[in-house]
């Protein structure tokens, strides 16, 4: 969903390079978060085969509750590690998207 927290729309390629994955895993992704109302797709109104998704109101209320969660639980994992360890974890977990 923070892929989506955007001023425009997203486009699915756009999204799923910056996720490295491709479209048809995106779209599965989608679906339960479109269910829920939380992501909306419509077609592109420049090239109708693509695809613009936006966060709903919905989502974008879920996003905002989500990220002290996120925050917190990251600061957590890095206490644990040894000075330097996140970088390496980061750039490790870079190498293996």
């Amino acid at each position: 969903m923070m892929s989506l927290n955007r001023p425009k729309p997203a486009g699915m390629s756009a999204v799923a390079t910056l996720l490295a994955m491709d479209r048809t895993t995106l779209t599965a992704a989608l679906k339960p978060l479109r269910r829920r109302g939380l992501v909306k797709v419509a077609p592109d109104p420049a090239d109708s085969r693509g695809r613009l998704m936006t966060l709903t109101a919905r989502g974008r209320t879920l996003l905002i509750r989500a990220v002290p969660v996120w925050r917190k639980t990251h600061a957590k994992i890095e206490a644990l590690l040894d000075d330097g360890e996140s970088t390496r974890l980061r750039k490790n977990l870079r190498v293996l998207s």
